[in-house]
């Protein structure tokens, strides 16, 4: 259960820093993150940390595809986390 905790706490936070140093070289005009490697870390637990990123830095919110896909994820991720508490903790579901 810890390690699991653990996990989400650091892949959220290299999410959220991710979004900020690419927004960061956004505007030094210098070379970026691919949008493929910041959705896969949104896909790997760090959604909310994308989604924090999104508003804290206003960054990747013009791009509708982009945001499509995080909300996506986190719904997912979503669904995925009442499932699996309903399966483990019954009567707080």
């Amino acid at each position: 259960m810890w390690i699991a905790v653990i996990y989400l706490w650091v892949v959220n936070t290299l999410t959220l820093l991710a979004f900020g140093w690419d927004k960061l070289r956004a505007r030094w005009r210098k070379g970026r993150i691919p949008e493929r490697k910041l959705l896969r870390l949104a896909a790997l637990g760090g959604s909310p940390g994308a989604l924090l990123g999104r508003w804290i830095f206003r960054h990747k919110t013009r791009k509708r595809l982009f945001s499509y896909y995080i909300f996506g994820i986190f719904g997912a991720q979503a669904v995925l986390a009442y499932l699996l508490a309903a399966l483990e903790l019954p009567s707080l579901v």
